[in-house]
């Protein structure tokens, strides 16, 4: 395969339209997705209330639910904002012309895709704010565990918790990715993800609601049976964010022998899930690459689409791509 050949399974990477469907055109739509699920969650919500009110149990979720609630979504806010709007000023503004690294599809997504992401990004915040919530109550109840001892960073065991939240979440995001694109879950749920099908970094959190408490509810499940220390969930947000970032990026940052080394070749590259948004059926991992090596869902041309990407004399300026043969 020629260098300047894209992969004969990979849908064409055409520049996407300049769409200007204005507020009504991106609203609607997104309205009708969540707001059935959150207006069910306030029905919840306003029930648990009235019922505390009423009896007055003076219970923990009423009292301080709010707060914690707030809290957790302001931090997941400047996570957000952080590493999503850092990456997209950083690569989309500032890098974007120096031919430092290479930017994978022909085209940059357009402002009405990257106001979707943001959009469906704020109220999987607010998702991720609700599980977090029900972490503060589940550890209250003593069926959730977390330890503090300090700064732990000289512990085995907090390093094996840490190794361990990361192996354990790349096998979840793995296998329920895969679920979310069985036909009807496709259909009623992931489709709302690849949408972008040039992602952004702004894309990293864009999830239908039942997708988001998907993603989220990984922590509590470990947190089951695992004791975790706050720390290790800092450490595993901060790879997490990061990955989902670089994922999404747009552009590649290793270099074009990356894969060529078989320790590297099991950690991801931003080639390999921008590809799994152009086709859908290959590259389901997050993290690393051996979930895909074992279940024979890597696409075929992924090593040689990577090297494609890097090794273009002027990264700037992707080739056209050919159609699928």
């Amino acid at each position: 395969m020629s260098e300047a050949t894209s992969p004969k399974t990979v849908e064409p990477t055409k520049p996407l339209p300049r769409r200007n469907k204005g507020k009504r055109g991106l609203l609607v739509p997104y309205l009708q997705t969540i707001l059935p699920w959150f207006a069910g969650l306030a029905m919840i919500c306003s029930a648990v209330i009235a019922i505390d009110w009423l009896l007055d149990l003076q219970l923990p979720v009423v009292k301080r639910g709010p707060m914690i609630f707030g809290a957790v979504y302001a931090t997941n806010l400047i996570r957000y904002v952080v590493f999503a709007g850092g990456a997209f000023f950083a690569f989309y503004v500032v890098l974007r012309r120096t031919g430092w690294f290479a930017q994978i599809q022909n085209s940059l997504a357009s402002w009405s895709d990257i106001r979707r992401e943001v959009l469906y990004s704020l109220s999987s915040l607010a998702i991720f704010a609700m599980i977090g919530v029900v972490v503060y109550l589940g550890k209250l109840a003593g069926v959730l565990h977390f330890y503090y001892d300090g700064i732990p960073t000289s512990q085995p065991y907090f390093w094996f918790t840490v190794l361990a939240m990361i192996l354990i979440h790349d096998a979840w995001f793995y296998w329920t990715h895969r679920l979310l694109h069985t036909k009807y879950l496709y259909a009623k749920v992931h489709r709302i993800h690849h949408q972008s099908h040039n992602p952004t970094p702004w894309a990293a959190f864009a999830f239908h609601p039942v997708e988001a408490f998907v993603q989220a509810i990984i922590l509590p499940i470990v947190a089951l049976f695992m004791p975790l220390h706050p720390f290790t969930v800092v450490i595993w947000m901060l790879y997490m964010t990061g990955m989902n970032v670089f994922g999404h990026l747009g552009f590649e940052l290793f270099p074009k022998n990356f894969l060529r080394y078989w320790p590297l070749y099991w950690h991801n590259t931003g080639v390999h899930h921008n590809m799994h948004h152009r086709c859908v059926n290959y590259n389901f991992g997050l993290y690393f690459n051996y979930w895909d090596l074992l279940f024979k869902t890597n696409h075929p041309d992924y090593q040689a689409e990577f090297e494609r990407v890097t090794s273009r004399e002027d990264k700037t300026m992707p080739e056209a791509a050919k159609e699928p043969a």
